[in-house]
């Protein structure tokens, strides 16, 4: 085959002027230069093979979303801010009898002290019963967070005791937050101060290997378009079919490593190696799942739209706990995408089957056009989302297959962290994938030819391999405001 044509090429492609299989004038099915060739000059390729399954490919999710950034080091590390305000929902109500009411509030893991001081007003409830409260010295004279401060002595503002205000004594699981506090005339200053406090996260890449072999002989079958370049000369280019495949399937798991990806747990079985263990990398479902919201059978069995609504208020009443961001995507699997578009549809003149709900949307649906029961964006509340769906959720040979996963929501933008490598504030996408790069190496796709076919003679295998590899992890920044949508019916 020796089809000419003309163009540029990407620098790493150098067209031979005879028909030589190098290493610098492989076409892969992959460059956009590639792509091109295969589909306007090589329809036989295509006549072979039915595409039954239409675009096998699962990949660009991240793509949307996120970025891509270089690291040199085995491990990236940032920091999230903690909340600002001081609250604690595991307060116990001792019931010890006199004026001053005892609380006793367990420290979070890896603090020794609360941070409520003495002479702060605090909110104190039940769920059901609300009653404010000032702090005050407690009977051993201890008026400031110290080692083993987590007993509050507090007095109510509305009764002589917690008890007198209708707290039953020993209860649990009551809350708790602080909302000002409250001095005399002429005293001292606050004692004690809160030292703001972080919460690091850290997550460390792994290697991912694939390789394609194609024995000296079967490499006679090589295609070769001809082609003509700028400064007037003609060369040549040549290609394998059933490499670019590999390829696509490898850039697929480029991405699937980085959804799926879990770290190694203490009692896994994961081998060890003269090199070091296997330690895993926490891919996005896990991070959403450890550090996130998970939503369960979104919709349920409920007739179309009529029990979305009320789910999706529920998670955004969530939402406003955390991060309240405004803006957010919505990737989807077909039945969730669906459920969806019934959710939106039955609010627009009270569902499908009433007539006014056929003029819905940006447009009124006339006999000439098509009628449109889908949607690609909404508002609800102060929220905006953008729906569309994830075809890694809907492929039989992927989630397709489990079913177990609906969704995932990813809120749009850039959070800023403390990175801990250059030492300064950052702004980075809230979903944002690390490769290993340097000077020397860049880990991002990496792609070589060894054998002794194909231009590239490193050893006595009589054949040609296309070996692939990659060096990255997934950053999950702000997971909270992160929610997956799961099925367990």
């Amino acid at each position: 085959m020796g089809f000419a044509t003309s163009g540029s090429f990407p620098a790493s492609l150098a067209p031979a002027q005879s028909q030589q299989a190098l290493v610098t004038n492989y076409l892969s099915f992959t460059d956009a230069a590639g792509g091109n060739f295969a589909q306007q000059y090589l329809p036989e390729l295509y006549e072979a093979e039915v595409e039954r399954y239409g675009n096998r490919t699962v990949s660009a999710f991240l793509r949307m979303v996120g970025a891509e950034m270089p690291m040199t080091s085995d491990q990236v590390v940032w920091s999230e801010q903690n909340r600002l305000h001081v609250a604690y929902d595991n307060v116990e109500f001792d019931g010890v009898t006199g004026v001053d009411s005892d609380l006793i509030i367990t420290p979070p893991a890896g603090n020794t002290n609360i941070a409520i001081r003495v002479n702060q007003t605090i909110v104190i409830s039940d769920g059901l019963l609300t009653v404010k409260c000032l702090v005050v010295n407690d009977l051993n004279g201890i008026s400031s967070p110290t080692a083993g401060w987590n007993v509050l002595k507090v007095r109510p503002y509305t009764a002589s005791t917690l008890t007198a205000a209708g707290f039953t004594p020993g209860a649990t699981g009551l809350k708790a937050f602080v909302y000002g506090s409250e001095f005399e005339k002429g005293t001292q200053g606050m004692s004690g101060a809160i030292q703001p406090d972080f919460t690091q996260f850290d997550n460390k890449p792994i290697i991912i290997k694939d390789k394609y072999e194609v024995s000296g002989s079967d490499s006679a079958q090589i295609g070769w378009v001809e082609v003509a370049t700028e400064d007037g000369t003609t060369g040549y280019f040549w290609y394998l079919k059933a490499e670019s495949e590999t390829r696509l399937r490898f850039e697929d798991y480029l991405e699937m490593s980085m959804v799926e990806g879990e770290k190694v747990a203490a009692a896994s079985n994961i081998p060890t190696y003269a090199s070091g263990t296997l330690e895993g990398t926490e891919g996005l479902f896990a991070a959403i799942e450890d550090r996130g919201n998970v939503y369960n059978d979104f919709a349920g069995a409920a007739a179309p739209g009529s029990g979305a609504m009320g789910d999706f208020d529920d998670i955004l009443k969530h939402l406003d706990k955390q991060g309240a961001i405004e803006e957010n995507m919505l990737f989807l699997s077909r039945r969730t995408a669906l459920d969806f578009d019934d959710m939106i549809g039955a609010m627009a003149g009270g569902g499908y089957n009433n007539v006014a709900s056929a003029s819905y949307g940006l447009f009124d649906n006339e006999a000439e056009m098509a009628l449109n029961f889908g949607f690609s964006g909404f508002r609800r509340g102060s929220y905006d989302f953008y729906k569309t769906d994830w075809k890694y959720l809907n492929d039989a040979s992927t989630r397709g297959l489990t079913e177990d996963i609906d969704g995932v929501l990813v809120p749009a933008g850039t959070s800023t962290v403390y990175d801990q490598i250059l030492g300064s504030n950052i702004r980075r996408p809230f979903l944002h994938v690390r490769y290993r790069a340097s000077q020397a190496d860049d880990r991002r796709m990496k792609s070589w030819i060894t054998g002794s076919v194909g231009g590239a003679y490193t050893s006595d295998l009589d054949a040609m391999q296309v070996h692939f590899l990659s060096e990255r992890c997934l950053c999950v920044q702000a997971a909270n405001n992160f929610v997956l949508f799961k099925s367990t019916v």
